[in-house]
């Protein structure tokens, strides 16, 4: 099945994404700093469940155009109505891995009527004190800078393999810090909208049917765990180990879970 590639307009200029299939649509937002080729392993297997599946760059990353100055987690929303708007949609399912969870769960309150299911895939109730340790290292991404001795390249991998305790795909690994790069002088700005928010007090407004999906190697895993005794009325569906690059490390299982809650 093919994989098409195409552009919409959108808040901050044009938004690159990627289509396959031709069922019932689904929107998938990338976490950050990536692009949505982390979404290429599960386009094929999604179409094949009956579903179409979207994957689009958040403004700033991947090869979406760039915001001038930091969006707030609202203006990052903003692109879930484009993308409706660019396929003459009038409600979609949406899905967000990490930062894309946050993006899509500010979509779904700020366009309720354009929302169908919801899918947070690692959300983020943060603590007081995990917000102040998350906000110091993700506050890093700013000092980031090209350096003629390459240093800063192995600077931010190592900052990347420091977020999970073991990997598994070094493959995976290395094509998604090679797309992270590609947001420049700008890859902090959705990290920075992410501290800002507070997923904790947005998680209980949510009243679309939701699925909280997450995988115990996760570093963030005892955040979905969270969110669960936060709303024991959301669906759950937990895959076995993984890291944070969970769609690369099962794919197949992945998508199924995906397809299974938005056809039930």
């Amino acid at each position: 099945m093919k994989t098409i590639k195409g552009y919409a307009d959108g808040p901050f200029g044009q938004l690159h994404y990627q289509v396959c299939g031709t069922g019932r649509p689904v929107i998938m937002v990338h976490q950050s700093p990536d692009s949505m080729v982390q979404f290429d392993p599960v386009m094929r297997p999604l179409a094949a469940a009956g579903l179409k599946a979207i994957a689009v760059d958040i403004p700033g990353y991947g090869m979406s155009a760039a915001p001038d100055e930091p969006p707030d987690i609202a203006a990052y929303a903003a692109i879930v109505p484009a993308i409706l708007d660019h396929f003459g949609f009038d409600k979609a399912d949406v899905l967000g891995h990490h930062t894309g969870a946050i993006i899509v769960t500010e979509a779904a309150l700020r366009y309720p009527q354009r929302i169908d299911k919801l899918i947070l895939n690692g959300p983020l109730p943060l603590t007081g004190e995990q917000r102040a340790y998350f906000k110091d290292v993700m506050a890093r991404e700013k000092a980031w800078a090209p350096r003629w001795d390459g240093s800063h390249l192995l600077e931010q991998w190592e900052a990347r393999k420091a977020a999970q305790a073991e990997w598994i795909d070094l493959a995976a690994f290395h094509t998604h810090f090679i797309h992270g790069r590609l947001a420049g002088d700008k890859i902090w700005y959705a990290h920075e909208a992410v501290m800002n928010y507070h997923h904790e007090e947005a998680i209980p407004q949510i009243e679309h049917p939701c699925l909280v999906l997450a995988n115990t190697g996760d570093a963030i895993y005892a955040l979905s765990q969270r969110t669960k005794e936060m709303r024991p009325d959301f669906a759950y569906a937990e895959l076995e180990g993984g890291t944070i690059d969970i769609i690369d490390e099962q794919p197949d299982a992945w998508a199924a879970a995906v397809a299974a809650f938005l056809a039930g």
